[in-house]
């Protein structure tokens, strides 16, 4: 959520930013929202003042003064029946309007509204690699291998389901300790969180209001299907206050998300690219305003460091300040080649969302000299394991059918899933 004070002081910065966003008008409303509510908390404390005062009056006064004072507390209580509505009104349109404003993209965030418009910042090859066979997508290497059932998920849950079975299920594994091994290394601490929530949590990292129509929740018990372990790990610190000397408090959950994927009918379908559920090890920072940045750039590296260390091609891309989520200021996408598509595809996103999530969940650092500011939060994939998974396939299919799996996975593999060999 934005500090309505900061835009009250400085409107010009938000109106340029947000206007980046295509919402150069949200400034003029939210100013006007909030000085409709500060004339009425004025007028609200002016009235319950004297309401106040003449109360305390009316046990000492005789006589026509008393009657007097009388009278002027049933006035005051009178209007303020009238305006105490009013203001709650006013109070409440503020912050509705505050929940659906997105943060404030970085000057460094490109202009553009779509995936088109994302830079690019680096890669990690001079050009893809190019096979001597027919290079095959997922679905067709993980069907041959016996490994990846689709008909049969659709016939169990519908489309965008999918089984893993025998040896991928092993490789899924080794994905998540591989991803923990570096990151407990890094300071974070691992955890598997609740997938399950209250609404507090997904309106604190700002899913809700502008991603409802993606949420599975249940109405029964008001719980929602994480869609990312980054619900969760926020939470964590929701309405706490947190010591300076702490700081970075750096977190990797584990777990499986869940996503309606609703407006994407006939895209990506087929496979486990884009499903509704999927299993992911998500990084997440807590840090103080003058460092959040430097660990942006950390986190970024961490996910680099995974990626490299799996052999696929990949390019860092600096997402546009129209195409950012609500909470993001700035994010960073790395882009793996997968080959059956001959294009690069999202595998992992690191955001900084500077101070927005924070106001939202009260999560506040105290400084070492005792004054109390709001946090930084980042958030960035460490493995999204499905996607991931695609990579290793197609990256590292042999013209027999075979997979060769990234030698710094080994470790974690049982010796016959280092190799993923066709049935039969």
């Amino acid at each position: 959520m934005l500090d309505i004070k900061a835009i009250r002081d400085d409107p010009k910065t938000y109106r340029t930013g947000l206007a980046r966003r295509n919402l150069a008008g949200a400034v003029d409303q939210l100013l006007a929202a909030d000085e409709r509510r500060r004339v009425l908390t004025a007028q609200v404390e002016e009235l319950r003042a004297r309401q106040n005062a003449a109360s305390k009056q009316i046990g000492g006064a005789q006589g026509e003064g008393k009657h007097q004072l009388i009278a002027e507390v049933a006035k005051v209580s009178a209007e303020l029946k009238d305006l105490e509505p009013q203001l709650v009104e006013a109070d409440a349109s503020l912050n509705a309007l505050l929940a659906s404003t997105p943060n404030l993209p970085h000057p460094s965030s490109p202009d553009g509204f779509t995936d088109e418009d994302a830079v690019e910042v680096s890669r990690n090859h001079d050009q893809p690699p190019v096979f001597d066979f027919q290079a095959r997508d997922h679905v067709a290497i993980g069907e041959g291998l016996g490994m990846l059932d689709v008909d049969r998920a659709v016939r169990t849950s519908g489309s965008r389901f999918v089984y893993v079975m025998g040896d991928m299920v092993f490789l899924q594994f080794a994905l998540v300790r591989h991803a923990l091994d570096i990151l407990t290394l890094k300071g974070f601490m691992p955890v598997i969180p609740p997938v399950l929530v209250r609404e507090e949590a997904m309106y604190g990292t700002g899913f809700l209001p502008a991603d409802e129509e993606q949420l599975y929740v249940t109405r029964e018990d008001d719980l929602y299907l994480v869609g990312t372990a980054e619900v969760p790990l926020a939470a964590i610190h929701m309405n706490e206050i947190l010591p300076e000397a702490g700081l970075p408090a750096r977190y990797a959950g584990y777990s499986t998300c869940f996503r309606r994927e609703a407006g994407t009918y006939g895209k990506d379908m087929g496979g486990m690219f884009r499903v509704h559920q999927f299993d992911k090890v998500e990084m997440f920072s807590f840090a103080t305003p003058e460092t959040s940045w430097d660990e942006h750039d950390f986190l970024l590296s961490v996910e680099e460091e995974i990626m490299s260390n799996l052999e696929i091609p990949y390019r860092v891309v600096n997402i546009a300040a129209g195409d950012l989520g609500a909470p993001a200021s700035k994010k960073y996408d790395i882009e793996g080649w997968l080959p059956a598509q001959g294009r690069y595809r999202e595998l992992t996103s690191c955001s900084n969302t500077t101070d927005y999530q924070a106001r939202r969940l009260g999560a506040r650092v105290r400084r070492g000299d005792g004054n109390i500011e709001t946090l930084h939060t980042l958030n960035g994939t460490a493995t999204a394991l499905g996607r991931t998974m695609i990579a290793i396939l197609e990256n590292h299919q042999q013209a027999d059918g075979s997979v060769v799996l990234p030698e710094k996975l080994h470790p974690y593999l049982p010796e016959q899933a280092r190799i993923l060999t066709p049935k039969g």
